[in-house]
This record gives C-alpha cells, sequence and structure tokens, in this order.
C-alpha cells in the first residue's frame, strides 16, 4: 500500500481553499498534473500512481498531485481570454510560492520534477521551462505546448511568457540546459506534431533530452501509465 495524504488549505494566490494528494514517504518530489480540466485525484483515479507504486514505497519518489484550475483559466470561455492568462498566472504563482516549498521542505531536496500527461503535459512543461532552477526533469507524457489555441486569437506578453513554444527560443537561462527533459509520445498521438515542434526547438537550442515516440499507442492511459515508470527508472 502507498502512503497517501490528502492536503487542503486556503491558497493566497488563488484565493480559495484547494485541495491535494500526496503519495509517498520520501525522495525526490514529483509534481504530477492532471490532464485538462482534471481533478487532484485523478492520476490515482486512472491508476498512473499504481504504475510507479514501487518507486514510491522504496523512497525513490513522492509525488504531489495539485488540482487543477482549467476550468477557470484556459478552458474559462466566459471571460475575457486576457483575464484567462492572468488566473492561470495566479496558478502559477500558487504552485511556486505554496506548493513547490512544500514538497521540497517535506523531502529535504532543492529541485522537483514536473510531470503530466496532455494537457498536465502542457503544464509540467511551462512550469519548468519558466523556472528551471527549481526543476531538474521534465516528463511530458502526450503534452501539447502551444496555448494560443485557447485565447480566441488573442495575444499579449502574458500569453508571450506562458507559451513555451515561444519563449523558449528566445530563453538564454543556462538551467534550461542542465535540465532533464523527455518528450513522450506515440504514433497515432494527436499531439505528436507538438512534440516534434518542441524538440526541434531544443534542437536547435543544443539543449539535450529524449524525444520518445511509441508505436502503436493512441493518446490514453494505457501508454502513459508504460511511460511513466519507465521516465522514473531513469533517474
Amino acid at each position: 500500500m502507498v502512503k497517501e495524504e490528502h492536503k487542503k488549505w486556503y491558497s493566497p494566490n488563488l484565493s480559495a481553499e484547494i485541495d491535494m494528494l500526496t503519495f509517498g514517504h520520501g525522495g525526490i518530489p514529483i509534481l504530477l498534473f492532471p490532464t485538462s480540466m482534471g481533478r487532484y485525484f485523478e492520476n490515482k483515479d486512472f491508476k498512473l500512481i499504481d504504475s510507479v507504486e514501487g518507486f514510491i514505497n522504496e523512497g525513490k519518489i513522492k509525488i504531489y498531485c495539485p488540482d487543477g484550475i482549467d476550468k477557470l483559466s484556459w478552458y474559462n470561455k466566459s471571460i475575457h481570454p486576457a483575464d484567462r492568462v492572468k488566473n492561470h498566472i495566479w496558478y502559477d504563482k500558487y504552485l511556486l510560492e505554496e506548493v513547490a516549498p512544500l514538497a521540497r521542505h517535506e523531502t529535504g531536496h532543492n529541485k522537483i520534477i514536473t510531470a503530466g500527461c496532455s494537457f498536465g503535459g502542457y503544464h509540467a512543461a511551462n512550469f519548468a521551462f519558466r523556472h528551471p532552477w527549481l526543476v531538474s526533469h521534465m516528463f511530458s507524457m502526450s503534452g501539447a505546448f502551444d496555448i494560443t489555441g485557447q485565447l480566441d486569437g488573442f495575444y499579449n506578453d502574458d500569453v508571450y511568457f506562458n507559451n513555451p513554444v515561444d519563449y523558449v527560443p528566445n530563453s538564454s537561462n543556462p538551467d534550461l540546459h542542465y535540465m532533464k527533459i523527455v518528450l513522450g509520445t506515440s504514433d497515432r498521438d494527436m499531439c505528436k506534431p507538438d512534440n516534434e515542434r518542441l524538440s526541434n526547438i531544443l534542437n536547435q537550442k543544443g539543449i539535450n533530452h529524449w524525444l520518445d515516440i511509441r508505436p502503436n499507442a493512441d493518446h490514453d492511459w494505457p501508454i502513459w501509465r508504460e511511460m511513466f515508470p519507465d521516465y522514473i527508472a531513469q533517474l
């Protein structure tokens, strides 16, 4: 049995109570995001946590599953696109100022790993590339990295700095070269072109990474449950 803990607190950045599940008793902290509009329990429900149970129980990793706020940000068609991005920026601050310090304090590790499937892969990549001094590894599984499709043609500096395919090409942060980056995708994955595009950007910058294209697989949980333990095994 994996040690599981439910945490709930009032987030000053989000001005709301927010939930998170953690799995494990110690090890390298992994910030594991849900998919599009998913909740903090999604990665448990779809057995992604089970796929790395051995690594958790042996104390190699401790997983932190924060709640998502996509319904209030990128998918919130009831507000102006500028406000969608602003709501995401508050989420980024919540992760940076509340979740990451908690994970570092509880595990004693200075750096964290970010990971996620599908839209969670966007969150994993965007947080890692925005704060590369804090992130040692980034594992994206079937992620997409161009957020402009959620914004009805709107664009400003806030969009730029949360759109990895825009800001990464112009980033000169040396920490990007020390991060271990995995872009997991598959031959039938609708996000395969997004991964190839980001891989080309990283190649042009001389940033080492692994573009892992799996055969005979769709954009779905079965291949992600195969990928995740393979990536953890690289640690």
